[in-house]
């Protein structure tokens, strides 16, 4: 394949990011299943996160056709047989229209709820809570404000560039996104400091 047809994208922080959250995932995750990917941008974490996450399954998903292109080029580049092909999904939507064998027993989302309308992440825990088998587990990845502070300068800057390119987006506080999680029945279970600011949060589906 020359490079005219490589429709594969990049993103540098995933090079950054990548082992942190695979540790934590292979801590936190349940043992079989499918893991839905929500908004999966380029594909890269799910081309390396795959196969070290045998034998659960992972399914990627995105709203972009650019990114879902990028994801089915990523997989031709790095075959998976524990990776789906990607799938046309908006998390703000009330449907989501999935195509796994097995039940979802985990969704991740990497890097979605400050680059996304507040709708975006409102869906993402309705649809936890409709999809999720009992015990599955919903996993953020980000930048948090925490008790309405920014954990680091950084992140305040990156929240002015956000909102000065949306006014819609930005950082978000964590306790709101506890409170929003808890209203669908989904428990934090661990908040996990990582690499340039960022968080992992862990939530579980209760009966």
């Amino acid at each position: 394949m020359d490079n005219s047809e490589d429709l594969r994208q990049y993103a540098p922080a995933t090079d950054r990011n990548r082992e942190p959250i695979l540790a934590i995932l292979q801590q936190v995750l349940p043992a079989t299943g499918t893991i839905l990917e929500i908004s999966s941008g380029t594909g890269e974490h799910g081309v390396f996160m795959a196969p070290q996450l045998a034998p659960r399954y992972w399914l990627p998903s995105d709203p972009s056709p650019e990114a879902r292109a990028s994801i089915a080029a990523w997989q031709q580049f790095e075959p998976c047989d524990r990776m789906y092909p990607p799938i046309d999904l908006d998390a703000s939507s009330d449907q989501w229209l999935l195509k796994s064998k097995e039940p979802i027993t985990a969704i991740v989302n990497i890097n979605m709820i400050h680059i996304a309308p507040k709708a975006a992440y409102l869906g993402l825990f309705a649809g936890a809570q409709r999809i999720l088998s009992v015990d599955g587990i919903l996993y953020l990845y980000g930048p948090f404000k925490q008790a309405g502070v920014h954990t680091a300068p950084s992140n305040a800057a990156f929240d002015e560039s956000l909102q000065s390119r949306n006014p819609a987006w930005g950082v978000r506080d964590l306790e709101e996104i506890i409170a929003v999680a808890q209203s669908h029945n989904l428990e934090l279970q661990q908040v996990y400091p990582m690499p340039a600011n960022n968080l992992s949060v862990v939530f579980k589906l209760l009966e």
